[in-house]
């Protein structure tokens, strides 16, 4: 087995965390879920930005989990939350939230497919009508793209990364600049970053065209342009550092200390 107490060694997924939590800034509001995004915020919470404020779509405000939940209804969610409210008060809470716009909320999302534009797919693989996989769809994804600004989660792989989705599930920058404004969508809000098991990309200011912004000392520039299934730009491209020892402790040992979603290999 391996030794789980040997923190100079870490896994992808656990730095995938640590990338979401360095990406969560003191203040801001997280629209959170469970799994990976919901380990990063609680590492955000712990580590980096303690003033940060975690909300789930089960109606839970500004939660602050010891161990992590393994749903939104999980009682470890409520143990130490400010607020527990009926999901409708957490719908009106964000909505009043995004009429006043700026940054100071964020979400996280997921999904099978993305773009060079941050449109991203959880609906379906191939024709809609006759898919060769059907997924779960939006739930609250599509709302939260439309009106705050997004940190999208992914597998780096080329079959994922492609010129264009197979559907539209959330919507990112649509096809390049004005993209939103045309199809009626906020123009101030968007995908910020995607952050993969392999490095992190950012979306360019004038094209806002996906570029990668840096790559883990577990992968390499070649590696991620092998694994996009587009062209991509990988001259702004730096290492990113690695975690400090202490933070795989916490994620071991304090956040999900029972493997339920970061296991650690054997």
């Amino acid at each position: 087995m391996a030794d789980s107490t040997n923190y100079t060694n870490y896994t992808n997924r656990e730095m995938q965390a640590v990338s979401i939590a360095r990406s969560v800034k003191n203040g801001q509001i997280a629209i959170v879920g469970t799994g990976l995004p919901l380990i990063g915020a609680t590492l955000a919470k712990k580590c980096f930005a303690p003033d940060c404020i975690l909300i789930v779509e089960s109606g839970l405000m500004d939660c602050d989990p010891i161990e992590v939940p393994t749903s939104v209804g999980d009682c470890r969610f409520m143990a130490h939350c400010a607020v527990q409210w009926p999901n409708a008060r957490y719908v009106g809470f964000q909505a009043n939230e995004w009429q006043h716009g700026g940054d100071r909320m964020i979400a996280f999302i997921g999904g099978a497919q993305i773009d060079p534009y941050g449109n991203v797919n959880s609906t379906s693989i191939g024709d809609y009508h006759h898919p060769k996989s059907r997924f779960t769809g939006s739930g609250g994804a599509n709302g939260i793209c439309t009106f705050v600004n997004t940190i999208i989660m992914m597998q780096h792989e080329a079959r994922r990364f492609i010129d264009k989705v197979d559907y539209v599930t959330s919507p990112g920058w649509i096809d390049g600049p004005g993209g939103r404004e045309k199809v009626g969508l906020p123009g101030d809000r968007g995908p910020m970053m995607v952050v993969t098991d392999r490095g992190i990309l950012k979306f360019d200011e004038k094209t806002k065209r996906m570029y990668l912004a840096g790559y883990y000392e577990t992968s390499s520039v070649q590696d991620i342009v092998e694994n996009t299934g587009f062209e991509i730009d990988v001259s702004r491209a730096e290492k990113i550092a690695p975690p400090e020892p202490e933070i795989i402790r916490i994620i071991r040992e304090e956040i999900d200390p029972g493997q339920a979603f970061i296991k650690i290999p054997a």
